[in-house]
């Protein structure tokens, strides 16, 4: 049997002015994830001459492919999260990279990160600056802010993501993350 009776094609040849733009795909019989691969690049190839028309696009055999590769997974919902106050939040960085913190991980300015007075560790928070309007999700990992009247210290990747490093220090609202 030659190559081309044990292979079949598919793709796309949008056509236009003569001119033909060819993705193809030898696909296997029984070979479903290439079929699957040819599929999606059927689809998502654009023409450099023009729309697609549904004739253009040949598809082989993908649907049962497509539940076996994906199969379905139940939608989860948006984490909720309870209020728990707001205070003035502050930020600590590169000078305390690689100590550790008081949960014995080390302190990294990059991960999203913080240090709280009294959450247990590993609690998410999402804080929000009420300047910006922007928030971010940290994990507690850390005791502080030992300092006044703040109720957070950020890591700086956190303090950056809400808008928080020009000005040092903002007044944020704090929500837990509830299980």
């Amino acid at each position: 049997m030659g190559a081309q009776a044990r292979n079949r094609c598919v793709g796309v040849r949008p056509r236009r002015n003569g001119t033909e733009w060819d993705i193809l795909a030898a696909v296997r019989p029984g070979n479903r994830r290439a079929g699957l691969f040819a599929a999606v690049a059927a689809l998502v190839t654009l023409p450099l001459t023009g729309p697609v028309l549904a004739e253009d696009i040949a598809i082989a055999d993908t649907a049962p492919a497509l539940a076996e590769i994906a199969p379905a997974r139940p939608i989860e919902s948006a984490p909720t999260f309870d209020p728990i106050g707001s205070g003035v939040a502050s930020y600590y960085g590169d000078e305390l990279a690689g100590n550790r913190t008081a949960s014995g991980e080390r302190f990294d300015p990059d991960a999203l990160t913080a240090a709280h007075r009294t959450l247990p560790f590993g609690s998410k928070v999402r804080v929000t600056y009420e300047k910006t309007g922007e928030s971010v999700i940290v994990t507690i990992n850390d005791r502080g802010p030992f300092h006044g009247n703040r109720v957070i210290d950020l890591s700086e990747a956190a303090a950056e993501q809400i808008g928080l490093v020009r000005a040092g220090h903002g007044r944020v609202v704090l929500a837990l993350r509830s299980e």
